[in-house]
Formats: structure tokens, sequence, C-alpha cells
């Protein structure tokens, strides 16, 4: 079999196989056996006529027929002798097959590209990293939603005021004011001065009482498309939070004993909430900057796989519209984040092969300690899940990560930077306010 392989760039090659007959032959023959099998031809059993008879009758279709069982294997040794996985399916052209002559063709394919990794000196890369300083309003943020997810609501007899929810059935209208059939939403609760329910929509909300039925515009999208709606009310409520009292904190946390201990449990659970974003996002930055320094060529093909898989997870997600998903607006939409995963997923294999990173079965082990010791009222929980191996997996892609995200953060310069929590949530306001 000779075999000549060219490369047209870093992923891409263009593979010509001939095969001669004498390599041919043995195959040619067990394939016609076969072909055989699917003839009837008078005066022979099924399976039984000679070759040379099928080849006086069936040359041209015996051909075709050995071309398509036999390409496939011809294929895949000559890969398995240059060495070469194919990330995609190949584009074969140029097939060429008679019968006592030799089969040629031709496979145009794309492969992972060989990534070089520059030579990384000190300070090669300029990384801030951020120290969230936290405050005691977090706290009483954190309690405050403890609290209101263990509310009970309570029917309010006077009219609605701001704060209050309103129990409403919603009804689409037409520009002339005609409800539209099909466009009624049932049983809505709209909080007075929240969401959609502010400025205008307040005003007429406010002093709402069961029966009443009011008329405003609604945003219904993104885009801050609004509709009119006929809102009917049904009732008037309001959230009733409970105190914080022993059984609430037993409730809530039942390492506390007092408010102070849950306070002090809180604090410790934002401090490391807070950590953890901080470190998620100069983890981010160290392989941002690698890629920006390397930027390396990727095969679209994996990129368009990796979409595929991301498009099916979303119809297998069991969302409402899930199955309807509009395909060319994820591709869209998500585009520049496969093709940055994609390079950091070949800069990633690079840098394992270059330093021989291995992750063992003793360190998965060792981290699924780790997790006990933290958790040891889940340990029958956490054992049975970590017995699946893919679940094993996880693991150790993580710590491999984190070998590799080690390695790199000794070329960087950190600059760290102390942000206040009070200026996110100033921020966060003024986001949605506008």
């Amino acid at each position: 079999m000779e075999i000549n392989v060219i490369k047209i760039n870093s992923y891409s090659r263009e593979m010509s196989v001939n095969i001669t007959w004498a390599e041919l032959e043995d195959d040619f023959s067990k394939n016609a056996k076969n072909f055989s099998k699917k003839v009837k031809l008078q005066g022979f059993r099924p399976g039984k006529v000679p070759v040379k008879i099928l080849l006086k009758q069936f040359k041209p279709a015996m051909e075709a027929d050995f071309v398509e069982n036999a390409l496939n294997k011809y294929y895949l040794l000559a890969l398995k002798e240059k060495e070469l996985l194919p990330v995609n399916k190949a584009e074969v052209e140029k097939v060429d097959f008679h019968y006592e002559s030799d089969m040629s063709f031709t496979a145009k394919f794309e492969i992972e590209p060989e990534i070089k990794l520059p030579k990384l000196r000190k300070r090669a890369f300029k990384i801030q990293k951020t120290n969230y300083v936290h405050d005691q309003e977090d706290v009483d943020n954190v309690i405050r939603d403890l609290r209101r997810n263990h509310a009970t609501m309570e029917t309010v007899e006077a009219g609605a005021e701001e704060g209050h929810f309103v129990l409403a059935d919603l009804q689409k209208l037409d520009t002339t004011g005609v409800p539209i059939i099909g466009k009624k939403l049932e049983k809505q609760y709209l909080k007075v001065g929240g969401g959609v329910i502010k400025d205008e929509n307040l005003d007429k909300l406010k002093g709402a009482k069961p029966g009443d039925k009011i008329r405003m515009h609604l945003t219904e999208n993104e885009q801050g498309e609004k509709s009119e709606y006929e809102v009917s009310v049904i009732n008037v409520e309001k959230e009733v939070l409970p105190e914080i009292n022993e059984e609430f904190i037993q409730k809530v946390d039942p390492a506390a004993k007092t408010e102070e201990e849950l306070r002090a449990n809180v604090e410790t659970r934002i401090k490391d909430n807070y950590k953890h974003r901080s470190q998620e996002a100069f983890e981010r930055q160290l392989s941002d900057a690698l890629i920006e320094k390397v930027d390396p060529e990727f095969p679209p093909s994996m990129v368009d796989s990796y979409l595929d898989h991301m498009i099916e997870d979303m119809k297998q997600s069991g969302q409402p519209g899930a199955e309807d998903v509009d395909e060319a607006k994820v591709r869209e939409m998500y585009q520049s984040v496969a093709e940055r995963n994609m390079k950091w997923f070949l800069m990633r294999k690079a840098i394992i092969s270059e330093n021989e990173f291995v992750v063992t079965k003793d360190d998965v082990q060792a981290e699924i300690q780790k997790l006990l010791d933290r958790s040891p009222n889940s340990a029958k929980e956490i054992e049975k899940y970590y017995k699946k191996p893919s679940n094993r997996t996880r693991i150790e892609d993580d710590l491999m990560e984190k070998k590799i995200l080690d390695y790199l953060q000794q070329f960087a310069k950190i600059k760290e930077v102390d942000v206040k929590t009070k200026d996110l949530r100033q921020q966060e306001t003024h986001e949605h306010e506008h």
C-alpha cells in the first residue's frame, strides 16, 4: 500500500492511498462470495454462483460493492500506518477501482494541530487578582433571603400597596383593546413596585382589590417590547417574614444555636463564596493570557462538534421549549466561546505533554477523602457518587487543571486589587434600574 500525505495547514491533511491488486485480491474474493448470496441465478443456489459467471453479468455492481465495503478498511489502515487521528469525517474523493487493477482514493480530513508553546519567563503575564471586601450588609441580605424563603403569604383586605403581591389573570389585548384568544396567563403573581410593576404601572396597581380589572402595558422580552394586558385581580397578599428565633435558626442552619452563631456561619459562607469567585476569575485570566500570547490555530470541525454537543444537551435538558431551540442563533451566540474553549483544550494538552503532568488514582482518592472529611454526614452519598467512573474522571480533570494553572501562575505578575462588595451592590442596582 502506497500512502502519500500532504500537509495543507497545521490541521488539514490530504492523504492519497494506492493499494495493489495483489493486496486486494483476497478481500475481493471474500466480498464476491458475500455478493453471490444476494444474487438469484437459475441453476445455482444462493452463494454458490462461480465468481467468473458473476463477473460476466454483474462486474460493475461487484466492483462498486467491493469499494463500498473495503474502502473504510484501507482508509483506517493508512491512518494507522501514518499515525494520524482525524477529528472529523473525511471527504473521500477520486475513488478508482476495477477488477484485477489497483484501488486508489484521496481523503481530506482535519487533525489536532501540534501546539508549540513559547518559552515562558517570570512575569510573562500581567494578571489582576481581586480580593472582595464584604460588609455586614452582605450578611443582612443573606439573612433576609433566608427569611423570605420561609415566608408565609397573608391576604390583605385593604387595597394593594408597594411591596404587596397581586394574584391576577393576565389577558393580552390587541391594538384595538380586544382580547387575543390563547394569550391568557392565569394566576400570576405581580409584585407591586418590583419587576415590570413600576412607574405608571405602580400607580395603577396601588389600591387594587379582588375583582378589579386594570389595563396596563407590560414588557414582554429582553428587547423591551411592550403589549397591553387586562389585569383581573384575584387576591392581594403580603409577605410575612418569620422572626429570627430558635425554631427559624434550626430550620436554616442546624449547626447554629443563636442569632450570633447564624450570622457568623453566614459570614463564613460569604467569605468562601467571594474567595471562590476571585480564584475562578484569576484562573480564567491566566488561561486567557496564554491563549492571547500563543493564539493557536484550531480545526473548524472541532468547534462545529462542540456546538453540536451543546445544542444536543440543550434539547435533552427537559426545559420548556428545549426541543424547538433555534440552532442558528445558538451557534452564533456561542461561536466565540467554542473557539476560545477549543484553543484552551489544545494548549492544555500541549502543557500536559510538555511537562509530563500526571494525576494518579491516589490523587483522586485523596481529593475524595477531603470531601468526606468536610461533609462526614454525607459520606454514603459522596462515596456512592464517586463510584461512578465519569464522576471520578471529573475530579481527575479538575486536579489536572489545578496542576496546569499552578504551573502558569509562576510566570504571572500579579496585581492584587481590593473591591468592596458595597460598590458591587451599587453597580448591580444601577444596571437593574437601566
